[in-house]
């Protein structure tokens, strides 16, 4: 158990979610005074800076590989910096977390998903964010979004991005009660309102 609160960002590439994450990140800070940590995965430590390299811009690796080493990732995200940020009351945010695994590696990998879903959970001592945003991009907006340097997974081809969205959509499906799915293609007020009001709803009932 802890006493802070533990929200993750999750969508497509280029979806939007650092955006996102940084609206609701002022907002909560400037409305409630809490001390808000902003992460990301891969690369809100320094080792998973090193990993970040590694995954998104290093040369091409099998899918069990990289894997492992995006768990290996979240193994020390959690017990470095999240769950002590949790245990001090602190609101924490981060850009993706288990749930990109699983839609990235299995659904577009075409990995068991059960296999990534343990992995990931074994990594972090079950550890699950309160509530997670899924902006849902149509990968045909891709190309529009990303820079002129993609990395890995942003090459990766349609039909890859395809079968990462429908595995977000469909994990979002089975646990509604945890997801909030918002359509990425909206005004960027919009989004930001929808997202503070759930939020705010955990926080109120938090209080």
């Amino acid at each position: 158990m802890t006493s802070g609160l533990f929200i993750s960002f999750e969508g497509g590439d280029g979806a939007g979610k650092t955006t996102q994450l940084n609206r609701l990140a002022d907002w909560i800070g400037q409305e409630t005074g809490r001390e808000v940590v902003r992460t990301r995965e891969p690369g809100g430590t320094d080792v998973g800076q090193t990993l970040r390299q590694v995954l998104l811009h290093g040369s091409d690796l099998d899918p069990r590989t990289e894997a492992l080493l995006f768990a290996a990732d979240r193994a020390h995200h959690v017990a470095s910096l999240i769950r002590p940020a949790l245990e001090r009351g602190a609101v924490v945010l981060t850009d993706r977390y288990l749930d990109s695994s699983v839609a990235y590696q299995a659904g577009g990998r075409a990995l068991p998903p059960q296999e990534i879903e343990h992995l990931s959970l074994w990594a972090t001592e079950r550890l699950l964010p309160d509530l997670t945003v899924l902006l849902d991009l149509d990968p045909r907006h891709l190309a529009a979004r990303i820079g002129d340097q993609p990395d890995r997974l942003e090459r990766a081809g349609g039909d890859f991005h395809r079968r990462t969205r429908q595995a977000f959509l469909d994990r979002a499906a089975a646990a509604p009660q945890r997801w909030l799915v918002v359509d990425a293609a909206g005004e960027r007020d919009e989004i930001a309102a929808v997202v503070r009001r759930r939020a705010l709803a955990l926080l109120e009932a938090r209080a």
